[in-house]
């Protein structure tokens, strides 16, 4: 009898240890997804050649829980919707949502897009003659796919706290020409592996 409530005892002890150590596990998880690294999945054309529809990436967060403005170039994951506010609970939800939907598609994030930094706060834009022109220097990108067939009158100046994002699919591609400069709060990271 004693030995019968000794091992039941004991059955029950190792139980709740795989809980707690699962609980933690978990926790510890969501903490990174949250702050530091997400995988995320590629949805479109937008920014072909560099990266593929449903290619895999590895994205991290650390320049969006500081609060920092991207570098040019940057391959960047942005909320598009850009004249809504963000809170901490999209911080909380979404990397949790962009992880579900690499197993089911249903619960993919589509105002999460992947774009370039291609202009800053104070930057003067330009688009003509098949280019993107920064403060009057035309930029050398030998990453898109093909002369860009957009124009416009005149310039462009980026707002204070706001980046510029393009796709490298520059004729197929829905950004910042689109939906206007994106508050930096709005870029939730930057691509460190490409899978």
């Amino acid at each position: 009898m004693i030995s019968l409530v000794y091992r039941t005892g004991g059955v029950m002890k190792e139980v709740f240890d795989w809980i707690y150590s699962i609980v933690v596990a978990l926790f510890l998880a969501m903490l990174i997804h949250i702050f530091l690294f997400v995988p995320t999945k590629v949805s479109g054309e937008s920014m072909y050649p560099t990266l593929d529809n449903g290619q895999y990436l590895i994205v991290s967060k650390i320049s969006h829980v500081l609060r920092e403005m991207p570098d040019y170039g940057d391959i960047v994951i942005i909320d598009s919707r850009t004249r809504r506010e963000r809170s901490w609970i999209d911080d909380l939800t979404e990397p949790m949502n962009n992880y579900i939907a690499i197993f089911d598609r249903t619960r993919q994030e589509h105002s999460v897009w992947v774009k370039r930094v291609i202009g800053r706060a104070g930057d003067v834009l330009e688009f003509h003659d098949g280019a993107v022109w920064r403060n009057g220097q035309k930029l050398d990108e030998p990453y898109i796919n093909e002369p860009m067939e957009f124009s416009m009158d005149g310039s462009y100046t980026v707002p204070d706290g706001m980046v510029f994002v393009m796709g490298d699919n520059r004729n197929h591609s829905s950004d910042s020409r689109f939906i206007g400069p994106v508050p930096v709060d709005h870029v939730l990271g930057h691509v460190v592996l490409e899978l």
